[in-house]
């Protein structure tokens, strides 16, 4: 039987979120024939400086800062943080980068991204894709935050090692779109129950 799943895709301000389109398609695509996706984006401004909203399927709804503070008008409307937690089923976070990543660490919440991962039902999963430069990935602060994270409960996704768009060869590109995929297949067929 087949299951359908909501699922929150979220890019922040890394090279690595001109993949962003390919992963919603990717979704989108039924990657596996007992799972049926329905899928809503979550972006940070800088986000979309590496990807056209043009490329995103007309059919997923594509949020942003602007979308949250021209929905809401006055007291007893939806907040858009809120009810996209209480909607989806699982977030995936493809690419975090290194300043999302530190304002979740320590519980910063200034954008529409970080208030919803900080509205976050920590009872559903949350995975998330590093994607920076090698010298930022490699810096000690990283790797606590990183930790701190996935002491919370969240899932990573390493970053790996390839030529990055700068030049450098080295840790810190986000983790392929198709592992990405089978990554959620996975977490979803085991933790979440409709």
């Amino acid at each position: 039987m087949e299951k359908h799943y909501k699922v929150l895709v979220v890019a922040t301000g890394s090279v690595a979120a001109l993949k962003l389109p390919l992963l919603v398609k990717s979704l989108l695509t039924k990657p596996d024939k007992n799972f049926n996706f329905e899928v809503r984006v979550l972006v940070t401004e800088h986000a979309k400086h590496f990807f056209k909203t043009s490329d995103i399927p007309s059919q997923v709804p594509v949020y942003d800062d602007s979308t949250e503070w021209n929905a809401w008008k006055d007291r007893g409307d939806p907040v858009l943080h809120i009810e996209l937690g209480k909607w989806a089923d699982l977030m995936v976070i493809a690419p975090l980068d290194a300043n999302t990543l530190a304002k979740m660490a320590q519980g910063i919440c200034d954008n529409l991204v970080t208030c919803t991962t900080r509205a976050w039902d920590m009872k559903k999963p949350l995975i998330f894709c590093p994607a920076m430069n090698t010298r930022m990935w490699e810096h000690p602060i990283t790797a606590k935050q990183v930790q701190t994270l996935k002491e919370w409960g969240h899932i990573e996704m390493p970053p790996i090692s390839k030529q990055l768009i700068c030049g450098d060869t080295g840790v810190g590109a986000m983790a392929e779109v198709d592992d990405i995929v089978k990554r959620i297949l996975s977490i979803l067929s085991s933790t979440v129950t409709t």
